[in-house]
């Protein structure tokens, strides 16, 4: 098959790391911050590696099963501060990006480590990629991990009434789906858990598949939603995170790079969001590679931007 990925030189990066999809074979270990790395260090001197922190200011919970489907097991990693604390913790859920074809939780394992240096408990989740099970699993996946974070706040010493969902290239659209789509049937599930999140951190994340601006060719958008736009908008405009900005959209911090493609669609959320008078910010790092949230410098910026805002929504000092 032939792909043209004109959505985003991020999504040509994980095509070209992720030789064997093709023979329905996942790859997800081939999208993973060394192999980023590497490819970028080719034409960004600036590049740095980033490492999963071994430290005793950590408590470590990894590979625990939240979700059993027909295909697989999926597991997240919890990351928690060492310090007891009197206080609630606020969680932040975060969602790796991939293209919806491959990844994997472990790519979002620094920053969520990072983030319990910081007093939070990140959560990195696993999902179903697409030649695993097609939209809308991937979605429902991201709110039973909700609901489970939500189910065991009390083991963890979280806070159920702050959790945020950070996502990252196309886990940004997941997370941005299901910070918008809380309140609406359309993804709904039967149980009485509240998949409702305070927060929402969108990293170089689409929020509009059928936008104007958005290009009408995307391959591994085709892949995930069973067709193309022209076969299957109804999809394509259902798994858009801006048909549902409302007055129940939570508060939503932008991290952009400088690639226009990508953010079809997102000054208009951002317009939205101002009318409902729900807090947002943006952030653009200029000059930053694909994936420039897995290797520093660039990682920093995202963590303190993340940090910052998420300080200012669940009112921390």
């Amino acid at each position: 098959m032939n792909l043209l990925f004109k959505m985003s030189s991020l999504l040509l990066f994980v095509f070209c790391c992720t030789p064997n999809w093709s023979q329905g074979q996942t790859s997800e270990s081939t999208y993973n911050i060394i192999d980023i790395y590497k490819a970028t260090k080719q034409n960004y001197d600036s590049a740095k590696m980033i490492t999963p922190l071994i430290t005793e200011d950590i408590k470590y919970d990894e590979n625990i099963v939240y979700k059993k489907t027909r295909q697989k097991k999926l597991e997240l990693d919890v990351y928690s501060p060492s310090k007891k604390s009197k206080k609630l913790m606020p969680a932040v859920i975060l969602v790796h990006g991939g293209g919806w074809l491959t990844g994997q939780k472990e790519n979002q394992r620094v920053m969520a480590q990072h983030l319990a240096l910081k007093g939070f408990v990140g959560i990195s989740i696993a999902y179903s990629l697409s030649l695993e099970a097609r939209y809308p699993a991937s979605v429902f996946d991201v709110k039973d991990a909700i609901k489970w974070v939500r189910k065991n706040a009390k083991k963890y010493k979280i806070n159920p009434n702050q959790i945020a969902v950070l996502g990252a290239d196309s886990g940004g659209l997941l997370a941005t789906l299901a910070g918008t789509t809380s309140h609406l049937k359309v993804f709904s599930t039967d149980d009485d858990i509240s998949e409702k999140v305070q927060a929402v951190i969108n990293i170089d994340g689409i929020v509009s598949l059928v936008h104007r601006n958005a290009p009408t060719e995307n391959s591994m958008a085709s892949i995930w939603l069973n067709g193309s736009r022209d076969k299957n908008e109804k999809s394509w405009m259902e798994a858009s995170p801006l048909q549902y900005v409302g007055e129940q959209t939570p508060p939503v911090l932008f991290i952009n790079g400088p690639n226009p493609e990508i953010h079809a669609g997102k000054s208009d959320m951002t317009t939205l969001l101002k009318i409902f008078q729900t807090y947002t910010e943006t952030r653009t790092i200029p000059n930053a590679p694909p994936a420039f949230w897995l290797m520093d410098p660039w990682f920093d910026m995202t963590l303190d931007y993340s940090v910052n805002f998420l300080n200012k929504v669940f009112g921390r000092s």
